[in-house]
């Protein structure tokens, strides 16, 4: 953020950018680690642990068994859309033992991505329900896996039963510009349905 008083020789007055606060949601093993770091401009936080025996039980590795890492409590990371606009990022743990967390993280959020895999399309109804029940704005991302089968966007839309206003979105979450292209998605969704929710109703 830029601080700081104009100098005396009548230079514009630097502007203090707008910073808004954007989930990334999903299932084990869809991608949002690798969302979060291959966008932000700092280092992300980062809260992996390895996956142990003791795990295997409850960690379903079907579609994702070359993963031997997983998120407990968040990713953190920070991307400037424009001068005045920059995004928090905050990656939420997949597995369903630390779902508690999630409401803690909801606080304060613009929107939210929730990221798919066509593989595991399942794993994506917790997240697309949790937003909706909270009425946070979101746009789905499928990320589009190496091997994965591809289906048309419409095809996905139909299995998640998502609601026509929401925005769904091929994309990689390695590539910089395709995780910029969902993130810009997300804001004007949010604020078209803000500005939507704040015209007087006509009768």
């Amino acid at each position: 953020m830029v601080f700081g008083r104009s100098s005396r020789t009548g230079s514009p007055r630097p502007v203090e950018p707008v910073t808004l606060k954007i989930l990334v949601a999903g299932g084990f093993g869809v991608g949002k680690t690798t969302l979060v770091g291959a966008v932000s401009e700092i280092r992300p936080l980062r809260t992996e642990e390895t996956l142990s025996e003791a795990g295997r039980p409850v960690d379903d590795l079907d579609g994702v068994e070359a993963k031997s890492t997983t998120t407990v409590a968040m990713d953190f990371g920070r991307i400037t859309l424009r001068d005045d606009l920059v995004l928090y990022l905050f990656g939420t743990p997949g597995q369903d033992r630390f779902w508690f967390l999630w409401d803690e993280l909801a606080q304060g959020a613009l929107g939210a991505v929730v990221l798919a895999d066509t593989r595991r399309l399942e794993d994506s109804f917790a997240a697309v329900d949790y937003f909706e029940r909270r009425g946070i704005p979101f746009t789905v991302g499928v990320n589009c896996f190496e091997g994965a089968d591809r289906f048309a966007a419409e095809t996905v839309r139909a299995a998640l039963d998502l609601d026509p206003e929401v925005p769904l979105m091929m994309c990689d979450a390695r590539d910089r510009e395709s995780v910029k292209s969902v993130l810009v998605s997300v804001v004007e969704h949010a604020l078209v349905r803000s500005t939507r929710e704040r015209e007087p109703a006509t009768t």
